[in-house]
């Protein structure tokens, strides 16, 4: 049976356009918008207890790790069930949206259960770690100064928080802001989170692999100030 022609399949309506100009925040309207808009809850509520990016890109998230010698107590936002650590930290708290992903985590030594875009406070108490970490997340946030500012909040002075980010995601649930450019604008949307949230240094941005055979991996991090 053939297959149907492109011109059988109906258009898809186009994505509105995104506002790069700066508004409240120094983001343009719309920025934090996405595609699907449903639960999130619904959405990560079956358990994908694979891996986002390919081996390439996990081992330069955990030779940057090493590198930054995210040792202590340390703190893995919208996390899943592999941290990507070389070696585990003292004490890993992992923060994500599904509870059997998180359990099946094995360097996890405390388990949460929270969804940042529903309530982006961090619930812990002042002054808790010693680092903090996003891998392969950060394009999900729709409320990213607020989940920055709070991360701030629970770090200790001095510590650092590190997002680490590749071209793959959920399209759907990806903000338009990050979906209207390209890495190099993935770069500079996180190092503005850092500087709108004042809470931190000036970031450090970089291509963590460049000329690798896998899939590009980028990192933006600061360390928290005051």
């Amino acid at each position: 049976m053939p297959e149907p022609t492109p011109a059988a399949t109906p258009e898809p309506e186009p994505e509105p356009a995104i506002d790069m100009a700066p508004t409240d925040g120094g983001f343009g309207p719309g920025f934090f918008t996405r595609a699907d808009e449903t639960s999130d809850a619904r959405f990560y509520a079956p358990p994908r207890l694979v891996t986002h990016i390919d081996a390439g890109a996990i081992e330069a998230v955990g030779l940057l790790y090493e590198e930054l010698d995210l040792t202590g107590a340390v703190l893995d936002l919208m996390s899943s069930w592999v941290s990507h650590f070389r070696r585990a930290p003292a004490h890993l708290t992992v923060l994500g949206m599904n509870e059997a992903e998180l359990e099946a985590n094995p360097l996890a030594a405390q388990r949460v259960v929270h969804d940042l875009n529903a309530d982006p406070r961090v619930p812990f108490g002042d002054a808790s770690f010693d680092a903090a970490t996003c891998c392969v997340s950060v394009d999900y946030i729709t409320q990213p100064v607020a989940v920055f500012t709070e991360v701030a909040r629970v770090l200790r002075p001095g510590a650092p928080f590190v997002c680490t980010f590749s071209n793959r995601c959920f399209p759907t649930k990806a903000i338009r802001g990050w979906l209207a450019t390209d890495d190099a604008g993935h770069c500079e949307i996180v190092a503005r989170y850092f500087r709108a949230a004042a809470r931190y240094s000036e970031p450090t941005v970089r291509h963590c692999n460049p000329g690798a055979r896998s899939d590009p991996l980028y990192a933006v991090w600061a360390t928290t100030i005051g």
